[in-house]
């Protein structure tokens, strides 16, 4: 698929980040995007942003309210679109909506690990399931399916546990690789793609906050469980107060959007780039291909700490 032009893309978790950009990119090129997220207000940011780069006449861009984790949402969202759109065909779908959080299977609450499983991986599989037949009904379609570069190494370091978005990301990723044989021999017009970003500044951060606790702050288990990390990692936290611990969280969401090695547009041009080129693989930012080299020349020490130390001090990730 070279050209975009007078397409129709559906693209989840389209409020911010990488499916805000994807967006923008999209509409610039002449494709209709139908976007989904939980915020309304964040995707009628999006859809301001993409009018204010000046849409080609009669491009539509709408916007949905949806869970991915529930299927009927994605139901909902998809007939909206039919209505909205005036289709019953689509030719790209975006599966990019994630969420942090749940990273221990010890000390995070069930509902926590679920809820992260749920969005990161129910979210990919439910929008495929839910789409497959506005696919099957276009001349030429392609899912893009987000994993991460946690869909081949499942972790942020020897400090810190990452159960819940390391297997979902996981599961994104064979769920795609198994998908390019299914379509090969039952819809040859369907490409796909699994895409794997490194550090990418996006809000998932903060996002994740919001969703999991309904707010930007850290529940007080939250709280004690980062206190426990800092003085793993050698900080002294005894005189450190709650809200001490609440600006180091809101601190590290800031650097994690600002001070990222890929912007969340660059990610964008880089997927979508991808797309055009039929790749059914895209690594997003230096960090992601390399580290893919390093897992893959020593898969048994991946998980060793000096691994983690020497790859974070060569890209510049934060080790704490």
């Amino acid at each position: 698929m070279r050209d975009f032009a007078g397409k129709t893309a559906v693209i989840t978790g389209g409020g911010t980040g990488m499916g805000r950009e994807l967006a923008r990119q999209l509409t610039a090129e002449g494709c209709n995007v139908a976007m989904c997220d939980v915020s309304e207000a964040a995707m009628a940011e999006t859809k301001a942003l993409c009018e204010a780069d000046k849409l080609p006449q009669g491009l539509r861009v709408t916007t949905h309210m949806a869970d991915v984790a529930i299927e009927d949402h994605l139901k909902r969202f998809r007939d909206e679109l039919a209505e909205q759109q005036s289709t019953d065909r689509i030719h790209l779908l975006f599966n990019n909506a994630g969420i942090g959080g749940g990273g221990s299977l010890f000390t995070s609450t069930r509902e926590q690990w679920e809820r992260t499983f749920n969005i990161c991986w129910g979210g990919v599989y439910f929008g495929v399931r839910t789409f497959l037949p506005m696919l099957m009904k276009a001349d030429e379609a392609h899912i893009v399916n987000t994993s991460s570069v946690n869909g081949f190494w499942a972790s942020l370091g020897p400090s810190q546990s990452h159960t819940a978005y390391g297997a979902a990301k996981f599961a994104v990723k064979g769920f795609t690789e198994a998908l390019i044989t299914d379509l090969r021999l039952n819809a040859p017009h369907i490409k796909c793609s699994v895409v794997m970003p490194g550090h990418i500044g996006t809000s998932i951060v903060s996002n994740s906050r919001k969703v999991q606790n309904g707010s930007e702050r850290l529940s007080d288990d939250e709280v004690a469980r980062a206190r426990q990390r800092l003085n793993a990692a050698g900080v002294d936290t005894a005189a450190m107060s709650s809200e001490d611990i609440q600006a180091l969280a809101a601190e590290r969401a800031r650097q994690f959007l600002e001070e990222a090695p890929t912007t969340a547009a660059q990610a964008a041009k880089i997927i979508l780039d991808g797309v055009k080129d039929e790749r059914w693989r895209i690594l997003v930012g230096d960090d992601a291909n390399l580290l893919d080299t390093r897992v893959r020349e020593s898969p048994e020490r991946a998980y060793d700490a000096q691994f983690f130390e020497s790859f974070a001090k060569e890209v510049g990730w934060r080790v704490s």
